[in-house]
């Protein structure tokens, strides 16, 4: 595919980069100076040190899986370095935001 790779060349121009729709059940990785950084529901933009990433309202946050992946790109466990995403990711008040008992209660009504 590489739609990944060819967003993320496109991002280092860009002053907003913004996620529109989905969750964060696909996802790509982006290698950048050594240092490997995993995406599944955050802008891949924040790569670029001056990109704004804006998270959209079609967007379903799955909110443990959101605070897990800042985690991953600002503490890195493979040495890599550290994102800085302080005041670069906004979210949109209308995304979709799912927690662990919306998952477990689809389960049950699937069953």
């Amino acid at each position: 595919e590489g739609k990944g790779k060819i967003v993320d060349v496109l991002c280092g121009k860009m002053d907003l980069v913004a996620r529109c729709q989905g969750g964060s059940n696909a996802g790509h990785t982006i290698k950048v100076a050594g240092s490997t950084y995993k995406f599944h529901l955050l802008p891949s933009g924040l790569v670029h040190p001056t990109t704004k990433c804006i998270i959209g309202n079609g967007v379903v946050i799955h909110l443990p899986s959101f605070f897990n992946e800042i985690e991953d790109i600002t503490k890195p466990q493979d040495g890599g370095k550290p994102l800085n995403v302080d005041g670069r990711i906004l979210v949109s008040d209308r995304a979709h935001i799912v927690l662990d008992y919306h998952q477990w209660e689809d389960g049950v009504r699937e069953s």
